[in-house]
């Protein structure tokens, strides 16, 4: 029993390792040769983590192979563009100018009902609102609304908003994030009189963030 537990930790550790190094692509944007990959790897680390007669290199071998593999389909994308067409496809466009392509929805085996439901999906629920949807290489669907359709931005009335910049962690769990208190160009006194005006020390603070208008939002933690 405590072989199994342990085979199956180092497994798991070995598979993790392994999807950190192929990416950061969420599942439903793994390429089709990923998602092979990701299958098989899951596949591989099952065997030799249940039964204790299999050696445990004969699970780690073959999943380090395939991230060999992968690494090189990877650099096969990126150096050729044919090869990325083979390998992964290309997106196929499945309704063009507000027009469903009856065909590409054929070749693709998509029905009008599974349209729907990708454009649902993309907060749209009137087929007559698309101006293009596109079927990407991953099977994500990008829509594209007719102008009139789209939600309005500063720029359709000539406003230049001002810059937000992105929001930094200061505290997590009561752990103040240094690195982030350095690329603010702060330090721990300034944090602790900020978090202060809150009645709580900065340790008392279930998460402490700064925007890029240099808002800070504070919450403390629940005792107990």
């Amino acid at each position: 029993m405590l072989i199994t537990f342990f085979r199956a930790i180092i497994l798991y550790i070995i598979v993790l390792i392994v999807m950190r190094l192929m990416g950061k692509r969420e599942i439903g944007q793994l390429q089709p040769f990923e998602l092979a990959i990701s299958i098989m790897i899951a596949d591989l680390a099952s065997i030799p983590m249940t039964e204790t007669g299999v050696p445990i290199f004969n699970g780690i071998v073959p999943i380090l192979g395939l991230l060999v593999m992968h690494l090189i389909i990877s650099i096969i994308n990126m150096k050729s563009l044919k090869a990325r067409e083979v390998i992964c496809g290309k997106p196929r466009i499945l309704i063009y100018r507000g027009k469903i392509d009856e065909k590409a929805l054929r070749k693709e085996r998509f029905t009008i009902n599974e349209l729907q439901e990708r454009l649902r999906g993309n907060n749209v629920v009137n087929l007559g609102d698309v101006e293009y949807a596109i079927l990407e290489t991953s099977g994500q669907v990008t829509v594209i609304q007719k102008p009139e359709k789209r939600n309005t931005i500063p720029e359709d009335f000539n406003i230049t908003p001002d810059y937000e910049g992105i929001p930094y962690d200061l505290v997590i769990d009561g752990k103040i994030m240094e690195k982030n208190l350095q690329a603010i160009g702060k330090n721990y006194e300034w944090l602790k009189k900020q978090v202060e005006k809150f009645n709580i020390k900065p340790e008392e603070a279930l998460v402490v963030t700064i925007d890029g208008k240099g808002q800070i939002f504070c919450q403390k933690k629940e005792e107990g």
